[in-house]
Parts: C-alpha cells; sequence; structure tokens
C-alpha cells in the first residue's frame, strides 16, 4: 500500500510531526521539550544517540509550527496539536435523519473503541476485538507515516436541521453521536505493501440506513487514493448481513476457513472477502 509522501521545508520540521503523529496530539510545550537541536552548528551528537539538550527560541518554534499549520499536515485545537488529514466532510441523508462521514480525529478515540466493542460482542466482526485493543493501547488513532498507513472514518449524527459554519455551541457538540466506522489499515512488510485490511461497522439502532455502504465505499476510495490494489477483510460465516453487503459492493470470496471461530459456544467458518481496486 503506499505510504504518504511527506515532504517538509526542513529537518525540524519533520521531527515536529513525526512527534505530533507518533502520539496522536501534544502541546506546543511537549513538542518543543522533545524536538531539541545541537546547541553548535557542526558539533558531534551524544554518544548516545539522543538529541543534545538544546530546545529552540520559542519565536523559532513557533514559526516552524506555524508553517505545519499553514500547509496542512498538522491543525491545532484547544491548546493541543494534531495530524490532519487531507480528508473532506460529506453530508448523507437518509429518510429519518442526516449524518455525515468524516476522518477520525483523536478525540474520538473513546467513542470508536466503544462502537467496535459492541459491535464486536454480537460476535459479528471478531477481528474488530484486536482493532479496538490497538486504538486503546497506542499512542495515535491515525498512523500517517513513512511505514504505515492507518485511517477511520466515521459515520456521526447531527442534530436535527443540519450545523451551519460556526454553529458550534455545546449543546449541538454534545448532540452527535458516532454510529458507525470504517478502518484501513495498510501494511509495512514489502510483500504485503499492496493490500489493506478494511473493518467497517454500524451501531445495530441505525442499520438499514445504507450506513454502512457509504462507509465501506469511502475507506475504499481512499486506499485506493493511497495506491492499494487491493482491500480485505475476514468475517465469521454466520454475520449473513455483512456478507450480502460486500456481495453487493463487489467483494469476492477468497477462501473459507472451517470452524475457525468459536462464537457463543459454536464452531464458526471464517470467511475471506477481498476486493481489487485496480480493475484485475
Amino acid at each position: 500500500m503506499g505510504t504518504p509522501q511527506l515532504e517538509f521545508d526542513s529537518d525540524v520540521e519533520g521531527r515536529i510531526y513525526r512527534y505530533v503523529e507518533r502520539h496522536g496530539s501534544a502541546t506546543r510545550e511537549e513538542v518543543r521539550d522533545e524536538v531539541r537541536v545541537e546547541e553548535t552548528a557542526g558539533a558531534k551528537p551524544p554518544r548516545s544517540g539522543t538529541e543534545s539538550p538544546a530546545r529552540l527560541p520559542v519565536a523559532e518554534f513557533n514559526e516552524y509550527i506555524d508553517d505545519l499549520l499553514e500547509s496542512g499536515p498538522l491543525t491545532e485545537r484547544d491548546g493541543r496539536l494534531y495530524v490532519e488529514p487531507d480528508e473532506e466532510t460529506e453530508i448523507h441523508e437518509t429518510d429519518g435523519f442526516e449524518y455525515v462521514v468524516r476522518p477520525a480525529d483523536e478525540d474520538d478515540r473513546e467513542a470508536i473503541a466503544a462502537r467496535i466493542r459492541e459491535v464486536a460482542d454480537e460476535g459479528a466482526i471478531v477481528v474488530d476485538e484486536r482493532v479496538a485493543d490497538a486504538i486503546e493501547q497506542e499512542g495515535a488513532l491515525i498512523r500517517l507515516n513513512e511505514r504505515e498507513s492507518r485511517m477511520f472514518f466515521v459515520a456521526e449524527i447531527r442534530p436535527a436541521g443540519g450545523e451551519s459554519a460556526g454553529d458550534e455551541s455545546e449543546d449541538r457538540e454534545s448532540e452527535r453521536e458516532i454510529v458507525g466506522w470504517v478502518h484501513v489499515h495498510g501494511f509495512e512488510l514489502p510483500a504485503r505493501s499492496h493490500t489493506a485490511e478494511l473493518t467497517v461497522g454500524v451501531a445495530p439502532e441505525y442499520r438499514e440506513n445504507g450506513i454502512g455502504g457509504t462507509l465501506l465505499e469511502r475507506g475504499i476510495s481512499w486506499g485506493d487514493d493511497e495506491d492499494c490494489i487491493k482491500v480485505y477483510q475476514s468475517l465469521p460465516a454466520t454475520n449473513d448481513a455483512a456478507l450480502d453487503m460486500l456481495d453487493e459492493h463487489g467483494w469476492e470470496r477468497e477462501a473459507t476457513r472451517a470452524d475457525h471461530y468459536e462464537v457463543e459456544g459454536e464452531l464458526v467458518d471464517e470467511v475471506q472477502m477481498a476486493k481489487r481496486l485496480d480493475g484485475e
């Protein structure tokens, strides 16, 4: 799978980005304390290989941050820096409500993990328990670096009547609800760098509204943009609804592993599904 072609105007900007990306978010002071420079031009680095103890002057450091904010890799809100995926928010309507599909951010971590575990508890998408563990334990929800691509999009119910620019009151924010997600994860190994694992799920009360299909296509589109040739996922054979949805969206059944899962005390086959993105 293609990884982001990260280009920065300086080594310092690259190190700032990588620190924020690795940790999910950070304050300016946290980053400034970690991203240090040599005190004397041309000085040898310490024998340990760590950075020398000199912090950048505040004004100079803030210039680097402002450049990153202006050029797009990072965003800042409530005093913290975050990675800013270059992805748009899409508005969708059903007969009963409106929802948006947008890139996830670090504030969504708890809600996404809860939704994943809710679906996993049904025995529907067993592999997602591992995804939930990963996003709860690791430093960042989204990974966009030279070695790894991991992206989440979420479906979010918005307050009735839509929301205009600048209308971000706490009451309206509290009415938002994440009802589904799609997760796309690329691999570092060269032999599998053209593939990505995709999982998708929707809260039970919001199914049969097309949300799952919308999320699925958004995840596939992102993988295609990242030069991925093939996306795949594995499901229990008992998850008829998910298998039917994948069939409808052009996925193919590549293999079946007998008795691969135990769901509610019963042995269940695993169905391995995949979709080619290169037209083959």
